[in-house]
């Protein structure tokens, strides 16, 4: 084995050790899989442009009946937020299927989101999203996929229907939180989403 093959085993052993000690620092263990942290955390440390030390990961292997939206505060080492998030209305039902980045196609975009300027719109305090997967989610402006507050987002929602309501492709949260969680990660944060 060549020394540049050595070096680049270690590097790559610590730095998984590194990422899987934030995550039981964290106490993520009952909250989300390791590999789908570590595969965020990557993506975070990847990003050019990430300006602050919080990570978002929006897990759509979980039905929209769960908790499948986490903000972690990289520098305190804690999970901020937990919660529901909506999916575009062609991208399922109870769980998100289908993905896509094509104008009017009113489904979800996965990959690597940069959170940009707040505005007010129809929806109320909203989030713009820069996408920085070519391909999966580089038309999230075009799109106007952003972060915003939905009715059709809560538990009550949930308990009346059986699921979270759909966006057209927004990752929509409840009224309640979406305004501390869009104030928190607002301006150089990571979006991770994955399915």
């Amino acid at each position: 084995m060549s020394a540049t093959v050595s070096a680049n085993t270690t590097e790559n052993t610590a730095q998984e050790n590194k990422i899987e000690a934030k995550y039981h620092t964290i106490g993520l263990e009952k909250v989300m899989d390791f590999e789908l942290f570590k595969d965020a955390y990557q993506a975070y440390i990847a990003t050019d442009g990430a300006k602050k030390p919080v990570l978002t990961i929006i897990d759509y292997n979980r039905p929209s009946t769960e908790d499948r939206f986490f903000v972690i505060d990289l520098e305190k080492e804690k999970l901020a937020f937990k919660t529901h998030v909506a999916h575009g209305v062609n991208s399922g039902g109870k769980t998100a299927t289908e993905f896509s980045n094509t104008v009017s196609s009113r489904q979800t975009s996965l990959g690597v989101f940069l959170t940009n300027e707040t505005y007010y719109g129809k929806h109320g305090y909203s989030l713009r999203l820069d996408g920085m997967s070519k391909g999966m989610n580089d038309k999230a402006r075009e799109r106007a996929i952003v972060i915003h507050a939905a009715e059709y987002a809560t538990q009550d929602f949930i308990n009346k229907h059986g699921y979270l309501g759909r966006s057209w492709g927004c990752p929509a949260l409840s009224p309640e939180i979406n305004k501390d969680v869009i104030d928190m990660i607002k301006g150089g944060s990571v979006i991770y989403a994955s399915a």
